[in-house]
């Protein structure tokens, strides 16, 4: 049998369903993905990603898994994140909207050092002048000075056309901040519970994103039932779900408490990260 774990979730697996032994300890990262050859026909490819943008796409199970689990692992390499929301002055297309964002992160990073983040897409439903407008929530590693960020986020969207309806119209909450103790892993997994996991709505343009040393990062770690009977012994299995289906390979899992005696176990997923983000910025 071999487990799998992240912070807050293991999964049991049968070895001989598995079908495989993991090949490394760790996994769930972007270093471990096999490089894709240019393509050839690059008109082509182009015109692929042109009709790609043109999909509705909505955030599947699997990637709101997957952004949960880099939202946990970033906010454990830092000591304090800021939860960015940024909204638009007047009606915005899906495309018109991304494309704004791209330009704005583009900015931040010419400016920042070290910037990091990770944002999704979800719709307006409080407003009902903008009902349905695309806004954003992206987490970050940053400090922002708001009254700097703010005014040229409002200056980026109008030299995009989208101006307010009302020359004097200049919102606050367009670019809103709230600062978060990333060891207060409680209150950044409710953040991605709140605006993540119940997001289903659809797009015509990409629905979340990170940057490179966001993704990275990674995820999960193979262990045997060894690391998760510490957990059971702590009486911090909170839940337990055994899979009676013989046809698959999961055979249990178990939802961890996160707290003070159970993240220490953890220790190894953390100092991996701190390994990879050192020696990204080495090269």
């Amino acid at each position: 049998m071999v487990v799998k774990n992240t912070y807050g979730i293991s999964v049991a697996f049968s070895t001989s369903k598995f079908g495989i032994t993991p090949k490394s300890e760790f996994t769930g990262s972007a270093l471990q993905r096999k490089k894709q050859e240019k393509p050839k026909n690059i008109k082509a490819k182009k015109k692929e990603s042109k009709d790609k943008e043109k999909m509705e796409r909505s955030l599947s199970k699997r990637s709101k898994q997957k952004i949960r689990k880099k939202i946990t692992c970033f906010s454990r390499t830092q000591k304090r994140l800021s939860f960015v929301t940024l909204t638009f002055l007047n009606k915005v297309s899906d495309e018109e909207a991304v494309n704004i964002l791209r330009k704005f992160i583009d900015n931040v990073k010419k400016r920042s050092d070290d910037f990091q983040y990770i944002w999704v897409v979800e719709r307006q439903t409080k407003n009902d002048e903008f009902k349905g407008n695309p806004h954003f929530h992206m987490i970050t590693n940053k400090y922002w000075k708001i009254e700097k960020w703010w005014n040229y986020w409002l200056t980026l969207q109008q030299k995009n056309g989208i101006t307010p309806r009302d020359k004097s119209f200049k919102p606050s909450s367009a670019f809103d901040v709230k600062q978060l103790n990333a060891s207060n892993i409680k209150r950044v997994t409710s953040y991605v519970t709140k605006y993540v996991t119940k997001n289903n709505e659809k797009f015509k343009c990409q629905v979340w994103n990170c940057s490179r040393k966001v993704s990275e990062l990674y995820t999960d770690f193979y262990t045997t039932t060894e690391f998760t009977d510490q957990f059971k012994r702590l009486n911090a299995v909170s839940k337990e779900i055994v899979d009676k289906d013989r046809k698959s390979p999961v055979i249990d899992i178990k939802m961890i408490d996160l707290n003070r005696r159970t993240l220490p176990l953890y220790k190894r997923l953390d100092d991996k990260n701190q390994q990879t983000l050192s020696k990204v910025k080495k090269t």
